[in-house]
């Protein structure tokens, strides 16, 4: 139990072992002088998701008043703060006039902690962003939040996954979306929405010109629910991102996305994960594309997309000058599949990044696409984990990375590539002045191979991140890894005893 007001708040703050920063103030958005006694750690770190636990004491009159106060709090991951404690966070929140961003991910939150924090929205002034993702809110939670929305003038993101807001919190949010003129993004995850929610979402996208990001993934909105949201992309003029993963959206709602993005002129970012689409849904898709001008991410991760889908898309790539982002993983392109995108890549300018995760494309379907890397000079990132491209597939790769002067990221996770393979990629790095991302997890590579990497490290100059996990190496031909490294270069390895 805590008293922000009276006593000191110990927080177990998360942190990113990922993107590293100078020092935690400045990853935190915390100066040295609100940071009370705990001793930075040497490699500081940026948030959320995979984190560190570590201690940072606020004082509360630091909190409250100083001009040197957190500007970014993540409360994430804590042992429950829970509804007192976010009650006393509410109240110097009143106060608080330096505050932007706030993170309150899984923190037992319920519908009295959002009242506590709702009030407070009413007359903070300086809180931008504010994420109850994971907490137990529910649909009180969010009605009090959503009459917040009606005078608030400064939050522009919400982040409310997984608060079990149901379709009265989405038409209580819809509600308030029309009068208010500042969020910009909508986090409304898993929160059992179905086709009711998604059409009173749809009426407000219509006249509210502010929302730029709205998701609503892993919700149970269905062909009907996609088909309100598709009449509302026709006339709404803001709406840059869309997130439907998950919703079983089907053929039906493919069908009818693709006629609204055939007028609409501001979606730049599409994801339907796991919608089951098919044939017929990517068909309209790729019909779509070949005159649509702003659609520049399109994800159409686990949709049961054949060869034929895929044929569609290739010959949409190879008019298309805006798509830049594909993501077809866990589908079933085959090599055929895989054989139509790499004509398309010979000719297609803008593709930056083709993920082909699981896809089965095989030696044939590797061969095809590093055909295509030696003339191709767009593409920046291949993800080809998981596709059984074997020796042949990396041997095909490695020649095309002799040439090939744009990749800087090669995804080749769980090929049995073998030491064969390795041996023609470290022979490739040797030369190769792009790739600076190389990911080898569970290629079946052993000693020998691991040696021939260490090698090409010494000669290459712009390699930044090594993945060899899951390999048989022992720890000699780790350590000869490790001492081949520049001090610049990630090495990810676990080595046999």
């Amino acid at each position: 139990m805590f008293d922000l007001a009276k006593n000191s708040l110990a927080i177990l703050l998360d942190i990113d072992v990922r993107n590293r920063s100078n020092s935690v103030g400045e990853s935190a958005g915390i100066s040295n002088t609100a940071i009370g006694n705990a001793t930075p750690p040497q490699n500081p770190v940026m948030f959320p998701p995979r984190c560190l636990p570590y201690i940072l004491i606020l004082q509360s009159p630091v909190f409250r008043s100083l001009t040197t106060s957190p500007s970014a709090a993540h409360l994430c991951r804590i042992n429950s703060l829970g509804d007192e404690g976010i009650q006393s966070l509410s109240e110097a929140l009143k106060t608080n006039t330096t505050l932007t961003s706030l993170n309150l991910w899984t923190n037992a939150i319920t519908t009295e902690g959002a009242l506590a924090l709702s009030e407070t929205l009413k007359t903070n002034a300086t809180l931008t962003a504010l994420n109850l993702g994971w907490n137990f809110i529910g649909k009180e939670g969010a009605l009090a939040l959503s009459e917040a929305l009606k005078t608030n003038t400064t939050l522009t993101t919400l982040i409310l996954e997984y608060n079990s807001i149901g379709n009265e919190g989405s038409l209580a949010l819809s509600a308030a979306l029309k009068t208010n003129a500042t969020l910009t993004t909508l986090d409304l995850k898993r929160n059992s929405i179905t086709k009711e929610g998604a059409l009173a979402l749809s009426e407000t996208l219509k006249t509210n010109m502010t929302l730029t990001t709205l998701d609503l993934g892993y919700n149970s909105i269905g062909g009907e629910g996609a088909l309100a949201l598709s009449e509302a992309l026709k006339a709404n003029t803001a709406l840059t991102t869309l997130d439907l993963s998950t919703n079983s959206i089907r053929k039906e709602g493919a069908l009818a996305l693709s006629e609204a993005l055939k007028t609409n002129t501001t979606l730049t970012t599409l994801i339907l994960v796991s919608n089951t689409i098919g044939t017929e849904g990517v068909l309209a898709l790729s019909e779509t594309l070949k005159t649509n001008a702003t659609l520049a991410t399109l994800n159409l991760w686990n949709n049961s997309i054949t060869k034929e889908g895929t044929l569609a898309l290739s010959e949409t790539l190879k008019t298309n000058t805006t798509l830049a982002k594909l993501t077809l993983g866990a589908n079933a392109t085959g090599s055929e599949g895989a054989l139509a995108l790499s004509e398309a890549l010979k000719i297609n300018t803008t593709l930056i990044t083709l993920t082909l995760w699981k896809n089965s494309i095989r030696e044939e379907g590797a061969l095809a696409l590093s055909e295509a890397l030696k003339s191709n000079t767009a593409l920046t990132t291949l993800d080809l984990a998981m596709n059984f491209i074997g020796k042949e597939g990396a041997l095909a790769l490695s020649e095309a990375l002799m040439t090939n002067t744009t990749l800087t990221t090669l995804i080749l996770e769980h090929n049995s590539i073998g030491n064969e393979g390795a041996f023609a990629l470290s022979a490739a790095l040797k030369t190769n002045t792009a790739l600076t991302t190389l990911d080898l997890r569970r290629t079946s590579i052993g000693n020998e191979g691991a040696l021939a990497l260490s090698e090409a490290l010494k000669a290459n100059k712009t390699l930044t991140m090594l993945d060899l996990r899951g390999n048989s190496i022992r720890k000699e031909e780790a350590l000869a890894l490790t001492e081949a490294c520049k001090p610049s270069v990630i090495l990810r390895i676990f080595y046999i005893q």
